[in-house]
């Protein structure tokens, strides 16, 4: 008598659920653009949406707590001059947020942990480099201020984001429009599909294609007749993917493994209505005191509805099983050294006692100066004995008046900050 063997995995009863409609966000007006990205991002401080705007683009950028009816009059980060195509926190930054758009630019933001009274309209810089669209923003997992951007010319940018310059430009790769691109863990390799049916990964130091056309899958699922695309996310901590249809309702989701056959189904959440895109929370912002292992931000299309994934577990300890120590906040590597050939693993971070983000950081952006790299044309002037002391001396007077003017911008920064912030206390004491 043969007897089935029952296949063991910790996540087989995970299950879904929708958050209540208190712990919704509603009244939010979510883009009508037709473009295959997510429309939705999140981290543990802040969850933001691409929305529709009239005559330019922009999102919305909520507090995670500022739940329920959303004001018609909630300030907007608007700068691009045409619909944002897409949005991605940068993993190092909680207050940092990168944004695409059909104006072929790509923005960096720096987003204040008090809410703003007006709407968010200079970023901290803009980055200009591709000749069409740009659909697709990734940062780099372990190298601080780096940001790829992939556009509708077929070019995928590497960017230094804290000097603004292009680190990598791999413009002979794709023949046709990239659909996806995404980073693995270390961020040496890369991953594109494209329109032309073929996975590449590709070496972006090395601008090479190091594998392309896989002879045969790991494995084939079949999965419904649905023309919408699916948005794929993977936690490498529990090695689950899960599948998001555009345009579908429901949310599948697999556990991967490393004997045969790999790719094992293990439950459907469903809902009744379509998702318009999903935002994915980094596993530090999940509640673990609930056995959370994965929380998704759906969009409709006048509100966004937290969905929770969880373990059923009895117990009320920490679940060491279920929450390995998975990547925190601060970068491994400079953008100098990941350029030069250096790989570096996450700074991994324990889950123990929860989460706590940090307080607000500021990116600073540091343009190079032309002149310090280049040197300058045509035949130098001789410069005489009487000259150089003056140079050093004007020069010297030049930095002790910038420094001046520096710290003059900074008292009026905190200055305008401090009167928004007694603004913001005046206007919701009269609510």
């Amino acid at each position: 008598m043969s007897r089935r063997v029952v296949r063991q995995s910790k996540f087989r009863h995970v299950f879904g659920q929708a958050a209540k409609a208190d712990q919704a966000y509603e009244d939010i007006r979510v883009s009508k653009v037709t473009w295959d990205s997510s429309f939705c991002a999140v981290n543990p401080k802040f969850l933001a949406i691409i929305v529709e705007a009239g005559g330019g683009g922009a999102f919305i950028v909520l507090p995670l707590a500022k739940t329920g009816r959303v004001d018609k009059n909630y300030p907007l980060v608007t700068g691009h001059t045409a619909p944002v195509l897409d949005i991605d926190w940068c993993p190092h930054n909680d207050n940092v947020i990168a944004s695409a758009s059909d104006d072929t630019t790509i923005m960096v933001w720096q987003i204040p942990d008090y809410t703003p009274v007006r709407n968010i309209t200079e970023p901290i810089i803009t980055l200009e480099g591709h000749s069409k669209r740009v659909g697709i923003l990734s940062w780099h997992p372990t190298a601080r201020n780096v940001l790829l951007s992939a556009g509708g010319d077929n070019v995928i940018i590497v960017w230094n984001v804290g000097t603004g310059e292009v680190l990598l430009s791999l413009d002979d790769m794709h023949p046709d429009v990239i659909h996806s691109v995404c980073w693995n863990t270390n961020g040496s390799l890369l991953a594109t599909t494209c329109k032309d049916k073929t996975l590449r990964i590709i070496d972006p130091r090395k601008g090479q294609v190091v594998a392309n056309n896989f002879e045969e899958p790991v494995a084939l699922q079949e999965m419904d007749t649905s023309n919408g695309v699916l948005l794929p996310f993977y936690d490498p901590d529990s090695s689950i993917v899960y599948l998001c249809g555009k345009g579908d309702s429901s949310i599948r989701y697999f556990e991967i493994t490393e004997e045969p056959p790999f790719v094992h189904y293990l439950n459907t959440f469903s809902s009744k209505e379509p998702q318009r895109g999903m935002g994915f929370m980094p596993k530090r912002g999940l509640d673990v005191s609930k056995c959370e292992i994965a929380r998704f931000y759906k969009l409709h299309e006048r509100k966004c509805e937290p969905i929770v994934m969880t373990v059923p577990r009895k117990s009320d300890l920490f679940q060491d099983d279920l929450y390995p120590d998975t990547p925190g906040p601060e970068p491994a590597l400079e953008a100098d050294e990941w350029l030069s050939g250096q790989d570096a693993d996450p700074v991994l971070i324990s889950l123990r006692d929860g989460y706590v983000p940090p307080k607000h950081r500021e990116l600073r952006v540091t343009k190079r100066n032309i002149l310090d790299v280049r040197p300058p044309s045509g035949p130098r002037r001789s410069q005489s004995a009487s000259d150089a002391p003056l140079s050093q001396h004007t020069l010297e007077t030049l930095l002790e008046e910038i420094k001046a003017l520096r710290e003059q911008v900074q008292a009026q920064e905190q200055r305008i900050t401090s009167l928004e912030n007694m603004l913001c206390e005046l206007v919701d004491g009269t609510d």
